[in-house]
Formats: C-alpha cells, structure tokens, sequence
C-alpha cells in the first residue's frame, strides 16, 4: 500500500489501541503520524473506551475501521478507508493482548513489519496461546510448566487427578490475569473449570479452551522487550508484587525495577530472548513473564505487545533508565525509526534513582461517593504519575486481580528514604480504607460498628459529622522481609472513612507547614493489633480538618 504520493498523510494502524497500546499510539501520533484504529471482532465496547488518563485529551483517531469477515475483506476495507482519507499506511501493530493475531496477519498481508504468521511442521500455531507457547518450549528443550488444557473437562481430568496441589487454571488468551485462579483442590478447580468455559473474557469472546497448570513457586519475574529483525534489546526488568488478599491468591501490590545487570537478570533474560526465538517474535514489543524455580526459569506466559498497566510504568522507566528512555519510545522507533532503534544499548544501564509501580488495593467496595485517598496520593513527595479509572458514581469492588485494581501511583525519587516513607503511608491509607468515600447503605452491610471521635479540640459539629468505621478483618500473615515493598502498618480493624470533612486539596508550597493534605493529626491509641515498622509513617491517623490556625482566625 505504499506510495509515491507526497500529499499523503503517513499512518500507523494500531489493532485494538487500548491500555498501554494508546500510549505508543500517542507517541507515534506525537512524532506526526496519524492513527487508524482497527478493532477485531467481539472485541467488548467497553474496553473500547480504555484510554489512560495521559493519552485521553490527546490521542485522536484519524478513522476506524471494523474487522470484516475474511482476511481479504478486511484487507479491503483497510484499502478503501485510508485512501478516502488519503493515507499511507507505514506500519501495523498490536494495541493490546486482543489485537495480537489480528496485528500479525494485517501486517503480514501488507507487507509492513511484522511477526507474521507462526508455522511450524506446517501447521499454523497461534503464538499467543499461552498452551501452544509452553509446548514449544518443551520441543526446544527448555523449561516449561506441566499442563493439560482443552475445552472438554474430560481432556484434563486425568491432569487434576494425579498433579500436586495447588493447581493453576487460566483461560489461554486470557489477559491481566483475567480469570486465573488457584485452586487448592480437585473440586475447586473442576468448578472453575465449568465456570470459565460458560464466562466471557474480559477484553471480550468467550473463554475457548481452559488451560491447567502446575503452580511454580518462587518469586515472578518480568522482563519487556523490544526487537527489531530478530535483534531483542532489553527495556526493563521487573519483579512482581503478588500477594495473598480478599480470597485470591493473585493481586498485585505492584512492579519493582531491578538492575538489568543482576544475577536474576542475568539468568532470565537468556531465557527469555531464547523464548522469543522460539515463538517466532522478531519485532516490536513484548512482555514476557518468568519464574525462578528451583530447576532454573520458566515461562508463565509470553505477551507479545507492550507492557500493560496503562503504561503508568513510562515516566518510572525513563527516569530510571540511562538515556531516558522506555519501551514506549523504542516501539515507536522500531515501527518507524530503526536507524534511532539500533542506538539502545542491548540492555539499560545502572538505574537511576529509586521507584515502584504500586498498584492500588481496595479492601472496601460499594459505589463511590468520593476519591480523598486520591488527592492524598498525588501530594506525595515521590508521586511522578497518578492512574486510575475510578471516578465518582464508579462501582469498587474488592481487588483480587490486575482487573479489579483501582489505580496505581508511580512513586520515584533519588532518595531511597523518601520512596519506602511514601510506600508505607500507601499501604496504610489502603488498609484504612482511605481511598474512598462509599454512599451510605442501609444499615451497615458489613457489621460494621460506628463510633465518634471525641476531641475537645474539635469542635462539636465536626464530632458529629466525623465519624470512623471499624470493620473487622481477618489479620493478614506477615509478609516476607526483602524491604521491596514495606509493610505499612496493617490494622486488625479496618477504618472505613463514612464520613469526612471536605479535604483541602490546595498545594501550598510556600507555608512551609509539611503535606498540604496533612493538615491535622487525630492520633488513634494503637492496639495490640497493630504492626508499626520502626521506619514506618509517624501519623496514625489523618484527618483532612482545617488548620488549628484557620480555625482561630
């Protein structure tokens, strides 16, 4: 489709832009290109919409097209769209997990860079098929997860029967750990099989084949990637924070940066390059997710597009990494400037600096009245970016996985001391639930028992209408020491904020006074109950009260 034509506008088609594929697009759009969105078959209307807050006042679609019937058909459609609008089509992409076959054959067909279509013994795989990708490895000989995967129960019962428990079940083209679970028994998992076979998945479809997997224990590593003719070039390495909460085995309390150079790095990134031959991928981006076992790495599954999360990781990553760059950027490069691309290092340098990508953890749920956590956050002194889609009237449930979080804060700083302080007054606003304000339910849904705070040095009205929730909860065990992400105090008795005087969200950087939002400390007693890290936050309790001065005045 390339021409001559030098009225033409340059374009890039981006299948399903959505999550961090909206950022690459804006990037490209942001370096003058215009962006054709193509949006597969069944894909959900919601998901449609999932713009990040970063790109959403910008990113603009010059059209979009609906994928056809046949390959050709869509072909076709792409053909008469763009040159009504009288574009020349430079490079196609994935905009997300849904988009990646699409992405592939599009691309292929148009003769533009791409991964193409994944043959081997003549047969056509699907690459993305996290039971096809972990088949491949064993025929490679490398590392890869005991399995049985089918849409029959039958087909996998033989597997459930005979494999230690626990075990993992996910749908095979599944994304953001949508619809993964551990189940700890036969039964559990028969039942979840059923029901992931009647479900829909979350980007859209339903769940075509459940895949049954042995639970590799050890820590769960990530590492992104960009390749450019089958040249793979390091981007970042991370670790997940998973941990146990709300009844699942699998939320995320977020994404540790961790030196490309360490002995982990060392020992997955082989792995992980090796794995990427394996399937085929020579260009753009890709997520791959590992875990140290006792017998070396192994895949967890292998995204090939970008990292997701909203790429609310970008600002971390570039300000980490030598050079200032990111997986966003060096796609961009790859699709549209290889000459740029073969300047990044094979992998980044020392890390810059100290940040996480925390993803935030509800304990609450019901409709949202109110977002003070919000404001709170985004006055941290390590706050470079703030996501998250929860608005006013939006429903909270309680986070069990990467979908059910309800934002995340990118925190970085050259001094490593402010980061673990802003980490732990994270974690306690969470687990005070101090995130949001829920509408009122009739009588109290969740035995909560409602009690004053009586200071005199309060005034009466605010007694009143200032009032804290204790919900009980189950104590959550100690989690493990490695000081990457520190405890916050966790509180036996969940505070629930029902009521709250307005919070002053006015930043006031001339006072001298500390935290804007800190305007006053209520100090609880502690209980035996609680754990207070020696380094931990010094509030107890905050509430937004107008200043002891203003009062007076």
């Amino acid at each position: 489709m390339a021409s001559t034509n030098t009225n033409q506008k340059k374009a890039v088609i981006v299948v399903t832009p959505y999550s961090t594929g909206c950022c690459v697009a804006l990037e490209m759009q942001r370096r003058g290109y215009v962006i054709v969105a193509l949006w597969i078959n069944g894909f959900a209307e919601e998901m449609k919409t999932h713009v990040p807050l970063s790109c959403i006042k910008e990113l603009k679609y010059v059209c979009e097209i609906e994928e056809q019937q046949t390959l050709q058909l869509t072909l076709e459609e792409i053909k008469r769209r763009t040159n009504d609008a009288n574009l020349e089509v430079v490079a196609c992409l994935a905009g997300g997990e849904a988009g990646v076959d699409v992405a592939d054959v599009v691309s292929e067909a148009m003769g533009l860079l791409s991964n193409g279509t994944l043959v081997v013994d003549d047969e056509i795989l699907n690459r993305r098929d996290k039971k096809v990708q972990q088949e491949l490895l064993r025929s490679a000989g490398m590392r890869s997860v005991r399995q049985s995967g089918s849409d029959k129960f039958e087909d996998v019962e033989q597997f459930l029967r005979t494999e230690s428990y626990p075990i993992v079940l996910k749908p095979t083209e599944s994304a953001g750990s949508d619809g993964v679970k551990l189940c700890p028994s036969y039964e559990e998992a028969k039942d979840h099989f059923h029901q992931l076979m009647s479900s829909q998945l979350v980007n859209g479809g339903d769940c075509g084949m459940v895949l049954c997997q042995e639970f590799l224990r050890g820590k769960e590593y990530v590492v992104d990637h960009v390749s450019l003719d089958g040249v793979h070039k390091t981007m970042m390495v991370w670790v997940y924070d998973k941990r146990e909460r709300n009844g699942s085995a699998f939320v995320y309390f977020g994404c540790v940066p961790i030196e490309a150079d360490s002995e982990e790095a060392n020992l997955i990134i082989p792995y992980v390059r090796k794995t990427l031959d394996v399937l085929g991928v020579k260009n753009g981006p890709s997520h791959g997710e590992v875990i140290i076992t006792e017998s070396g790495p192994c895949l967890v599954e292998m995204n090939c597009r970008a990292n997701g999360g909203d790429g609310a990781w970008q600002p971390l990553a570039r300000g980490l990494t030598p050079g200032g760059y990111s997986q966003v950027e060096a796609t961009a490069d790859a699709y549209l400037n290889p000459d740029k691309f073969l300047t990044f290092p094979d992998k980044p340098g020392r890390l810059i600096g100290q940040g996480v990508e925390v993803c935030l953890v509800s304990y609450g749920k019901g409709t949202v009245n109110r977002t003070p956590g919000f404001d709170v956050l985004k006055k941290l002194p390590s706050c470079i970016h703030f996501e998250s889609g929860v608005t006013i009237g939006s429903t909270v449930d309680l986070t069990t996985d990467l979908i059910t979080c309800v934002g995340s804060v990118i925190v970085y700083h050259e001094d490593p001391a402010i980061v673990e302080d802003d980490l732990h007054f994270i974690r306690y606003l969470e687990n005070m639930n101090g995130l949001f304000v829920f509408e009122e339910v009739e009588e109290q849904e969740q035995n909560e028992k409602v009690v004053t705070i009586a200071d005199a040095t309060v005034s009466s009205q605010v007694a009143k209408d200032t009032t804290v929730a204790l919900q009980k909860t189950e104590e959550i065990e100690k989690e493990t020491a490695d000081n990457r992400f520190p405890d916050a105090p966790f509180l036996q008795k969940t505070i629930s904020l029902r009521k709250t005087v307005d919070l002053d969200t006015v930043l006031d950087h001339s006072n001298g006074d500390g935290p804007p939002t800190m305007i006053r400390t209520v100090s609880l007693q502690k209980t035996t109950g609680h754990r207070f890290p020696s380094s931990g936050p010094s509030m107890l309790r905050t509430l937004s009260i107008q200043k002891e001065q203003q009062k007076h005045n």
